[in-house]
């Protein structure tokens, strides 16, 4: 064996780190349901949809007949908090909203 050989350090290596991206799979984004329900009135569903996210007159009225006619609608999603927060005002407008994981 030539001395080069015997002279050579061990070469370093690092355990791969198995935490990776597991923290981007369990905060998986959230979607906002808002259900049909006997009480509001169309009109008001979509103002409220316009007023809490923004929506063009379009795209609430587009919401807005999924909901009446299919029963629920996706109106937001993003974080667990930020769905948490989007269930909490739409239940301030006296809309029925829940969440759920995207997907589920």
């Amino acid at each position: 064996m030539s001395e080069d050989l015997r002279m050579t350090s061990p070469l370093e290596t690092t355990e791969p780190d198995l935490d990776v991206g597991i923290e981007v799979l369990s905060d998986s984004p959230w979607v906002v349901l808002v259900w049909n329900d006997p009480i509001n009135l169309m009109s008001y569903v979509t103002f409220v949809f316009q007023k809490l996210f923004g929506y063009s007159k379009e795209k609430a009225t587009e919401l807005m007949m999924d909901v009446h006619q299919k029963g629920r609608a996706v109106v937001s999603n993003g974080t667990k908090e930020k769905a948490e927060a989007d269930v909490a005002r739409l239940h301030e407008h006296g809309l029925w909203a829940t969440m759920q994981k995207d997907g589920a």
